[in-house]
């Protein structure tokens, strides 16, 4: 008989990826004897199954009930019990920790007849009556789809009507009325009456929790953090605990070490009077976990040693949720406490230095992708600023962008690119869509602990939260602070390191890497098998790239060069020569802006290798638009200027290709226009001799792109070399280089070994390669249907993203087998976008690449994935 549920005690041992890490974190904080109230854990593999079939497994229910039994025993309490009631939460928990994203309801088992029961059995109606008022409102949201608004507009109303601003502050005749009003409010919503039956409620429950794990907020989050969709959730029923009976009672949120900063030191957020959803939902503004000490002083040491206990029994930071009732704490959650990439890092440093893990293990608690959230923008703190407001600092960096109130204007802004930032009076899961496309999130309510806070802090966005000095008018898109409206559309900027809301645009500084991320970098390095190079383009890319860590430059595209402003004229003139002749001019003066950036780029790498691919574009990319030639021609009236914009239609039309990307570009431009070729030459060894004179060692390689034919780069390749023995013969020195291709189409891969025989080295251009191999454009399909795509389920993520593994990855694979069967030493990496994405970096790893090249700033994501996929094939071995 399959096992669909485990009681907490009969769990242990079980693996996370059934239990998901709530259950699984109960269980063994169960096992090892510290307070956790009874319950049971219904596994990930019943939510597949339920989700596969839309019923629930059969003997699951009877499981439940066997269990129920169990924690009615333990308790002594009974299910549906009117003189001695058993209320339960449902909770959902996945494997991978998703928080807010899933559902739950708490309280459940309350009726007519329980809630007497429980005002009997506690002697108290407030708290007995405001438990109930909860648990219908969450069922109805959770379970029946009641849009919470319906009940929150009428609770507003009674907080207006009886002038309260805070829940606690209601009688039990005020929530009586609440109740009766929030019942009708069901019945005409769902058009059924409340249920009243347990076991009903419960049955409800699960299934809504299950389902919680494909609603679009769960989607959209495993999205953007790349988790699976096939995980599922697990199911936890656990004794309620109640902190919500009176001033000695209370619910909170700590974490073993700052999840901002890493400091070792208990933090979080904590309420008197209240129930766990109060404290991360945002509904109040909760108070710093130091001054728990100050209210119950012994509660506070115990869970300070009990932190600590968590702490070394898991050897990383846990995030806690506990419940005070009437005095007595019990735990409700212990799990790996999600962390600023500032916080991953210090934290990973620390444990090391602690003699808590080793360095290998460190370097595989960061997450890769998250490093380069240390690379946020920060307020120039020279910078004059009007401070108009300040919440809670609840995720570091700061932002600028335009106000907008809600979520579903966010998302359409961000993703039509423009700079916004989410202003709410407190974020829901239902806002997550707006969050994912802002540049950052301000609350008027909620901690440091509340749902924006830990979103933002997960996407390594600015948070702003618990900014009650604002007030908030989401219908009249505005937000009031003292005499000061500010309404949508205008600009703020938020600092989520100190809180600050700031009018208008401030200037920003780039932040520099901490000298614990270094010490990280540097055991990375030690690990890695490939070496991590950086894309650069002028000498101040290279300095970035060095200061991040590369090792060399992986791809220098010279034709970036020719774009500024100061250097188009001349391209444009060589494009409008008809004749080598004409063309001499033009080439002359651009061999000059190469070569003093050659000399710029080989000076700031200092003997590093760089890479220098020869000029790949059509040509008609450095003209203008025909829309604006012809504008042109039509406003000049200087005969000369009017003469050259007509040369230059003529041009763009004699160039007109239907594919340019498949046209007349790369070697094929080379082969048709070798003095470019023979410029660029003379430019980089120039460049290398006048650098090498100077005592400082130059490493450099020269490569022909867009090769598909061998007798192509036969070609390119006899006109470099011609070039470099009349450089060498005049300047009566010498340098040596290599000569190499890029592989970016699929024939290029398949006759490798053939091209081998010419290319001293390959680089695998993955975006065209991408490209030329699924048939498609980038710039046409990321627009247009890949996003579609993976809303659909048909790619998990956009190859131009992620290396497609299965298809481009195969011609990788085959093309680094066919080249080294030719020539066995051949230096091979990659220089697409997917450098810099640690899932490719890893396949990169296993493929057996020397080195893989991306944009400076992602060089440190890199070296980080680059240690973890060493470490990996380390572990499987």
């Amino acid at each position: 008989m399959t096992t669909w549920v485990y009681s907490f005690k009969e769990a242990t041992g079980k693996k996370k990826e059934l239990l998901g890490g709530k259950g699984a974190g109960l269980a063994q904080m169960t096992k090892i004897g510290l307070p956790v109230p009874p319950g049971f854990v219904i596994t990930t593999k019943t939510c597949l199954q339920y989700l596969k079939n839309k019923k629930i497994p059969s003997q699951m229910w009877e499981q439940v009930l066997v269990n129920l039994a169990k924690i009615e025993k333990e308790t002594g309490k009974g299910f549906g019990d009117s003189g001695n009631p058993l209320l339960v939460s449902v909770r959902s928990g996945a494997v991978i920790s998703m928080p807010g994203m899933m559902d739950t309801v708490l309280n459940l088992g309350l009726n007519k007849e329980t809630l007497k029961g429980l005002i009997t059995k506690t002697g108290n109606e407030r708290f007995a009556l405001d438990a109930y008022r909860r648990f219908i409102q969450m069922f109805a949201n959770i379970v029946m789809e009641v849009p919470l608004e319906k009940f929150e507009a009428f609770l507003d109303s009674e907080r207006k009507r009886l002038k309260i601003k805070d829940d606690t502050q209601f009688k039990a005749r005020d929530l009586k009325k609440i109740i009766d009003h929030y019942l009708v409010i069901f019945q005409k919503e769902t058009g059924q009456t409340f249920p009243q039956d347990p076991q009903k409620q419960l049955r409800a429950a699960i299934k809504a929790v299950f389902d919680s794990w494909n609603n679009k907020r769960a989607i959209d989050y495993r999205n953007f953090n790349k988790i699976p969709h096939d995980l599922g959730t697990a199911v936890n029923v656990q004794t309620m605990v109640f902190g919500n009976m009176g001033d000695s009672s209370g619910t909170g949120v700590a974490f073993t070490r700052n999840p901002a900063t890493g400091e070792k030191k208990l933090y979080g957020e904590f309420l008197v009077n209240a129930q766990g959803e109060d404290v991360v939902a945002g509904i109040r503004t909760p108070r710093p976990i130091k001054e728990l000490e100050g209210v119950w002083p012994k509660i506070f040491g115990q869970i300070n040693r009990i932190a600590k206990n968590l702490e070394r029994h898991y050897r990383d930071t846990q995030d806690l949720e506990f419940t005070i009732e009437e005095g007595k704490l019990w735990l409700l959650q212990t799990r790996s406490g999600k962390r600023t990439a500032q916080a991953a890092i210090n934290i990973a440093y620390d444990m090391v230095k602690e003699g808590l893990i080793g360095q290998e293990e460190a370097l595989m608690r960061i997450e890769p992708k998250q490093i380069s959230q240390l690379l946020h923008t920060q307020i120039d703190p020279k910078a004059k600023i009007a401070v108009i407001a300040k919440g809670l600092a609840a995720s570091p960096g700061a932002a600028t962008g335009q106000v907008v109130f809600t979520a579903d204007e966010a998302e359409k802004k961000g993703k039509a690119g423009q700079k916004v930032i989410l202003v709410r009076p407190e974020t829901s899961p239902d806002d997550v869509h707006g969050v994912l496309q802002a540049q950052g999130v301000l609350t008027a309510r909620g901690g440091m602990t509340s749902h924006a806070a830990v979103v933002a802090r997960g996407l390594g966005k600015p948070c702003v939260s618990g900014c009650e000095t604002i007030t908030i008018e989401v219908k009249k898109n505005h937000f009031r602070v003292g005499s000061e409206t500010v309404k949508a559309g205008d600009v703020i900027t938020i600092n989520g390191s100190t809180g600050e809301v700031i009018a208008g645009n401030v200037p920003m500084i780039e932040p520099k890497i901490s000298s614990k991320m270094k010490t990280l970098l540097a055991w990375a390095d030690k690990v890695s098998k490939l070496n991590v190079w950086a894309n650069a383009d002028y000498p101040r890319d290279a300095l970035a790239a060095v200061s991040f860590g590369a090792g060399g430059i992986g791809l220098c595209r010279t034709e970036h060069m020719f774009m500024e402003q100061e250097r188009l004229p001349f391209v444009q003139d060589m494009i409008l020569a008809v004749t080598e002749t004409e063309r001499v001019i033009p080439l002359k003066k651009l061999e000059q802006f190469q070569k003093r950036d050659f000399v710029g780029i080989f000076k700031a790498m200092k003997g590093k290798p760089v890479i220098i691919r020869l000029i790949d574009p059509p040509l008609h990319e450095f003209l203008p638009k025909e829309e604006e030639i012809n504008q042109k021609i039509a406003q000049t009236k200087n005969k000369e200027e009017k003469d050259r914009w007509q040369k230059m239609l003529a041009a763009l039309e004699k160039m007109a290709e239907t594919n340019p990307m498949l046209g007349l570009r790369g070697c094929r431009l080379g082969i048709i226009m070798p003095d470019i070729v023979r410029m660029q030459t003379r430019a980089i060894i120039e460049a290398a001799l006048k650098v090498k004179k100077t005592g400082q060692p130059v490493k450099f390689k020269i490569m022909v792109p867009l090769v598909g034919i061998l007798e192509e780069l036969k070609f390119v390749k006899n006109e470099i070399l011609i070039e470099t023995k009349k450089v060498f013969a005049q300047r009566g020195e010498r340098i040596n280089f290599e000569i190499g291709t890029m592989i970016e189409l699929p024939r290029a891969a398949l006759v490798a070994d053939e091209i081998a025989q010419e290319a001293e080295f390959f680089s695998f251009g993955t975006n065209d390669l991408t490209q030329t191999t699924l048939g498609i454009s980038r710039d046409d399909a990321e627009g247009k249907f890949l996003a579609l795509y993976e809303d659909l389920g048909i790619i998990k993520t956009s190859p131009f993203q992620s290396l497609d593994q299965a298809g481009v990855g195969q011609l990788i694979i085959l093309g680094v087998e066919r080249g080294r069967k030719t020539r066995k030493n051949l230096s091979i990496g990659i220089c697409g976008e997917h450098g810099g994405d640690p899932e490719s970096i890893a396949f990169c790893h296993l493929a057996g690449l020397n080195y893989v090249s991306c944009s400076p700033y992602r060089v440190p994501v890199a070296r980080i994935a680059a240690a973890q996929a060493a470490i990996r094939e380390k572990q499987t071995e």
